[in-house]
This record gives C-alpha cells, sequence and structure tokens, in this order.
C-alpha cells in the first residue's frame, strides 16, 4: 500500500542532492508511520557536522508540521548528536532547510513555513556544506541560544547540547 509516492519521491531526491554536494547521506528506513520509534526522513553529515532533517514538500501552499513531529526531531538530533533542521520544499524551488526555532508557530502548538519565508530565509544545501567547511561551531550555538529563546529547548537540553 503506498504510502506518500510524492513525499518518497521528494526524500529520495534530497538524499541525491545532499550525496552530490559530498554528504553521506542515508534516508532513514520506516521514517514516520512505520515504526513505533520517531526517526527523522534523511541523515547527512560531512565528518564535521551532522543533520538530522524531516523532510516536506508542497505545490505551494503553506507546510505544517505538528509540535509532535518537531519534538520527536529534537529529541533524536540532541540523543544522536546532530544538528536538527527542517528541510522544506516547494513545486520549482529549491530546497531549504530551517532550525526548528526558525519556525513560526502556530496558536495551537504547529509549526509552519510558508513559501516566502523558505525562499527568503531559508538555508541552502550549499549553506549546510559551508557550515561544515568552517567547523560550524558558532551557528550551532547560535541555533541552540535562539531554540532555548523560543521554548524550544529547555536551558537543561541547552546545556547538555553544548557540553
Amino acid at each position: 500500500m503506498p504510502g506518500n509516492p510524492k513525499g518518497d519521491r521528494r526524500e529520495r531526491e534530497l538524499v541525491n542532492r545532499l550525496d552530490e554536494a559530498g554528504f553521506a547521506v542515508m534516508r532513514a528506513p520506516a521514517s514516520g508511520s512505520s515504526t513505533d520509534r520517531e526517526l527523522p526522513d534523511v541523515l547527512a553529515g560531512d565528518g564535521i557536522v551532522l543533520y538530522a532533517v524531516e523532510a516536506k514538500s508542497s505545490s505551494g501552499k503553506p507546510i505544517y508540521l505538528t509540535g509532535e513531529e518537531v519534538e520527536a526531531l529534537i529529541y533524536f538530533s540532541r540523543n544522536f548528536g546532530a544538528s536538527p533542521k527542517v528541510g522544506v520544499r516547494f513545486d520549482r524551488e529549491d530546497w531549504y532547510f530551517f532550525h526548528p526555532s526558525e519556525l513560526h508557530t502556530t496558536d495551537g502548538g504547529n509549526y509552519r513555513v510558508k513559501k516566502e519565508f523558505a525562499v527568503g530565509s531559508g538555508e541552502t544545501i550549499g549553506d549546510l556544506k559551508a557550515a561544515g567547511e568552517e567547523a560550524g561551531g558558532d551557528s550551532s550555538v547560535a541555533d541552540v541560544l535562539n531554540a532555548v529563546e523560543q521554548g524550544v529547548l529547555s536551558v537543561e537540553e541547552a546545556e547538555e547540547m553544548l557540553g
């Protein structure tokens, strides 16, 4: 029974693009509803930085993530030692990436990404690669502090992540 053919195709496309950029990449088997464990869609690393990516795509309408999806991404990332990223792709656009704390939080506790925000503010695959080449330290600290400020992480979780 097919789950989400377009979403699966977009995830495979993301894996190929990250691979072409020089990342070692793995698409998480059975991410989504096929397992009791909450896994990100894609893991990508270059020996310096490691990203856990929740990938979403849309024809142009805003992309929504549940609070549970984002919490699971942050939890997995913290335990795995990865930087959490939400990767979004709109039709006829490239992939754009965000730390969960950068996303708009709805009144219901969910997260939203509009196309205009993604194109104007998102990190590209090249930006992710450059962060690894720059050793990524400063931006990851900023991401953690931003997550604390937005209430995505507790102070204790931030201390643990920053070691």
